[in-house]
């Protein structure tokens, strides 16, 4: 019996798929800005259709980058840190790179073990969360912090001020004058509060400790409505909390959103077959991935200029039952 052997395919079969030139197959590939999204597209569609791996030695030997990102996170068993990692990954698997997740546990000596790898194991580092690395981020070993606030190196934030503004006037429009913060004190939810004719100064706040999850949430709903039992919406710092809340309530027999309304951050696949589901900002992990990776290669092609960039990414509000109401029909 004779097998056909299917030889490797080649950059060549890809460019000649795509309609467009070799080069423009390794500078997508690559990472490199300023290519037509519509060539972008086609390459990509290319070689998903052919299945061609680029050969990673050989790029590292023309262009000294080893072709890996590293992804640094204080833990994978929180949702949210799991779906953000999972759209980096996703992101840079695009970008023509590998991806190596590295959780450090809170650890400042792990997360110094990631960042010293820079060049030797990673090309350059996501780093998630507030930890900021010490001044050197911008030399030849590039970091960017997703979510932490950094101004020592390029960063992405979602638009945590659009956030609060959006759900101060969600609040409002559905009548609700009473909210309590779950959740460390947040100046910005604060003064949406404020422009949304809420007196800001009344609003209690909980403060959940170093773990805020569904445990945390269940805790707090309770508290806050022993201490303060006209409260009618209560505005979740994520929606681990915002889930156990809504259990804790719904426990009680607390009518929501009746008696009481909640809101989440995060957009959790949980919250939308909750009971009642949950209304949440969607802070959108792909578009941060997205800016994220853009930032990091353009820092690997020599392309960034020399002081780091800040990336502010839209946020958008899910009106779900926690605030609407189920509908009758």
């Amino acid at each position: 019996m004779t097998y056909a052997v299917r030889m490797r395919v080649t950059m060549r079969e890809v460019a000649d798929r795509a309609g467009v030139s070799i080069k423009t197959v390794s500078r997508v590939v690559n990472g490199e800005p300023h290519i037509r999204p519509e060539k972008v597209r086609r390459v990509h569609a290319a070689i998903d259709e052919l299945g061609w791996v680029p050969n990673r030695t050989a790029r590292a030997l023309r262009t000294g980058l080893i072709g890996v990102v590293g992804i640094a996170v204080t833990e994978l068993r929180r949702p949210y840190l799991a779906g953000l990692v999972e759209a980096l990954v996703t992101e840079a698997d695009r970008c023509g790179m590998l991806a190596a997740v590295e959780p450090t546990h809170g650890d400042p000596v792990r997360l110094e073990a990631v960042l010293a790898a820079r060049g030797k194991t990673f090309d350059g580092v996501v780093l998630i969360g507030p930890a900021a690395p010490a001044g050197d981020g911008l030399d030849d070993r590039p970091v960017v912090v997703v979510q932490g606030g950094a101004a020592e190196v390029d960063s992405v934030d979602e638009d945590v001020a659009e956030a609060a503004a959006l759900v101060a006037r969600h609040l409002a429009v559905m009548g609700r004058s009473r909210p309590a913060l779950l959740g460390a004190d947040q100046p910005r939810m604060r003064a949406a509060f404020a422009e949304s004719g809420i007196d800001a100064a009344a609003v209690p706040a909980v403060d959940l400790g170093e773990v805020a999850d569904r445990r945390a949430g269940a805790r707090a709903a309770v508290h806050v409505l022993e201490q303060h039992p006209d409260v009618d919406a209560l505005v979740c710092v994520n929606d681990e909390v915002a889930l156990g809340a809504l259990a804790a309530l719904v426990k009680q027999g607390v009518d929501v959103p009746g008696q009481v309304a909640a809101v989440g951050y995060g957009n959790l696949e949980d919250g939308r077959f909750s009971t009642p589901s949950l209304t949440t900002i969607d802070p959108g992990p792909a578009r941060l991935a997205r800016s994220a990776l853009e930032l990091l290669t353009d820092r690997l092609a020599g392309t960034a200029p020399r002081q780091p960039r800040a990336v502010v990414s839209p946020v958008e509000l899910v009106r779900r039952e926690s605030t609407l109401g189920r509908d009758p029909r």
